[in-house]
């Protein structure tokens, strides 16, 4: 399969859009950290070597990506930390996300390209859903780069502050290390309450002491 191209982008550009921009998020999966989402918006004529999904590139290429779409384009990301995770739950805390991404650029888009199979509902600019976005279009995956670089020195960081989990290698998802060290050492604030694996060990513990 090809990797993402300016279609999308072209397309609502011929329907009469000045300035197109795509979102995505990252960090739905997690037991612990935020949900990140990017939004970035792309000069087509003017784009870096091998941008592509977040996902099929390399930590190191990612950061290069990154770092050429941040110094270059209008950008924006917004993280929306645990509380608001368990207080609205995942969906529409990434959604929130990505409205708060789109809001938070220089220059508002009158188009947006969403990752995914639904456009936010308080997105309150013109707005298509492009399911697979982030490798299918192009702005897609320019923010699905930048949202996921950003989470994860997030994560680093948190590492440091709670080390055991493994943060800075698997970003707070759910692998076997990370459940271990739940077990182990139990949550920490960073940790997503209403996500079954946390709440099992929070139920656990509150048996436990009661």
């Amino acid at each position: 399969m090809n990797g993402p191209d300016g279609s999308f982008e072209m397309a609502a550009l011929a329907r009469g859009a000045r300035r197109v921009a795509g979102v995505d998020e990252v960090g739905r999966g997690p037991l612990a950290g935020p949900v990140t989402a990017a939004a970035v918006v792309l000069d087509l004529s003017n784009l870096p070597e091998g941008l592509d999904d977040s996902k099929k590139l390399t930590a190191a290429r990612r950061e290069v990506l990154a770092d050429w779409v941040m110094t270059r384009c209008d950008w924006s990301v917004a993280h929306v930390p645990v509380e608001d995770i368990d207080r609205l739950n995942i969906y529409h805390a990434a959604h929130l996300a990505m409205c708060l991404a789109i809001a938070g650029l220089r220059t508002p888009p009158c188009h947006v390209l969403v990752d995914g199979n639904r456009v936010p509902r308080d997105l309150r600019v013109s707005a298509e859903a492009v399911i697979g976005g982030d490798a299918r279009c192009l702005t897609i995956a320019a923010a699905s780069i930048v949202a996921k670089v950003l989470r994860d020195r997030i994560m680093v960081d948190l590492a440091q502050q709670h080390p055991g989990y493994g943060w800075e290698v698997n970003a707070g998802y759910p692998t076997p290390a990370h459940k271990r060290a739940l077990l182990d050492f139990g949550l920490t604030p960073h940790h997503r309450r209403s996500f079954k694996p946390v709440h099992n060990i929070l139920c656990r513990d509150e048996i436990a002491s009661a």
